[in-house]
């Protein structure tokens, strides 16, 4: 007995015949897309209250006084003279106030010194803000089964 392989009837012929051949093998090559849709998961529910408080604003206003200050002058106004008019010494004016005489002279009787400054008062007042708050309840549309709707339309 002999213990060498034998080959099956032909298997030679058959080798040789398909290394001659060129043998095509395909490539194969799995892409994924990627597509979004929008899908309507859940409902939101605002609602919107309006609060008012009131609150005390504290805060300082200005505003003007005048102080006007009568001084005699008795002074007459040289003949031919221009009437002195108003001027202005610092932030005082000064208004000259004439009168006529029998002696057909103008006499400066007084001046008035008028002087303005700003006094600041401190002022109280109680007003109502209005204040938004938005509450949102959100909910969600999963069905009994416990699938959502998007769930369910991708299977």
């Amino acid at each position: 007995m002999s213990t060498t392989p034998t080959s099956p009837i032909g298997s030679d012929d058959r080798l040789s015949a398909h290394a001659a051949e060129t043998v095509i093998l395909p490539v194969i090559e799995e892409q994924a897309i990627i597509r979004r849709e929008v899908v309507e998961t859940g409902r939101v529910h605002l609602t919107k209250k309006v609060e008012e408080h009131e609150e005390t604003l504290n805060f300082t206003l200005l505003h003007d006084e005048v102080k006007v200050e009568r001084v005699p002058i008795n002074a007459f106004v040289a003949d031919g003279a221009t009437l002195p008019g108003v001027r202005y010494e610092g932030d005082t004016m000064i208004i000259p106030v004439v009168r006529e005489v029998v002696v057909k002279r103008m006499l400066v009787v007084e001046e008035l010194h008028v002087t303005k400054h700003e006094v600041p008062t401190q002022e109280s007042h109680t007003v109502v803000l209005r204040q938004e708050s938005v509450q949102v309840q959100r909910e969600s549309l999963i069905t009994p089964s416990g699938i959502s709707p998007a769930e369910n339309t991708a299977n």
